[in-house]
């Protein structure tokens, strides 16, 4: 049996900080596959959440457990995600969201993370819609396939020395 390896880009907006999630998504590499965006109640939310990211949620948020849940099931059936992010604190909340309580966490079976600097392999594809996870989450996979698409091309622009063809 050949393992089936699929990349998810993820963004999440948190209030402030350091502070609780306030929505996540994730982007399937694959985009005839469904995402997986949802938001979270913020009781307290900051100034700057107030007005840059609440009103772009489009999304009734949820109780943190139920978000939970829901991450969890839109990742189960996958042998061995990998979660591709462009911010650490994006990869701390969707790991807290595999977290029950003490010592008990979501079965997910394994997943693996990968940070990577978007501004490095810019140009940086805009959103759509800033601060909004879901529209953020697809930025970034269509800045990373066009950075890798890149690469793949230039691979072609070189030929290769052969001693003995001189």
């Amino acid at each position: 049996m050949r393992l089936v390896i699929m990349r998810y880009f993820l963004d999440a907006e948190f209030n402030g900080f350091g502070g609780e999630l306030v929505s996540i998504a994730l982007v399937p590499q694959d985009d005839a596959l469904p995402a997986f965006y949802e938001a979270v109640i913020c009781q307290r939310p900051t100034a700057w959440v107030r007005e840059h990211v609440q009103p772009v949620l489009d999304k009734l948020p949820l109780s943190r457990e139920q978000v939970s849940d829901r991450f969890f099931k839109y990742l189960h059936n996958d042998e061995c995600p990998i979660i591709v992010a462009d911010w650490p604190e994006d990869i701390a909340n969707a790991a807290r969201l595999l977290i029950l309580g003490p010592g008990t966490m979501q079965p997910i079976r394994r997943i693996r993370f990968e940070l990577i600097d978007a501004a490095i392999i810019s140009p940086y594809v805009q959103s759509t819609k800033r601060h909004n996870a879901l529209r953020d989450a697809e930025a970034l996979r269509a800045t990373v396939l066009a950075y890798e698409e890149r690469l793949h091309w230039a691979s072609f622009d070189r030929v290769p020395y052969h001693p003995s063809a001189s």
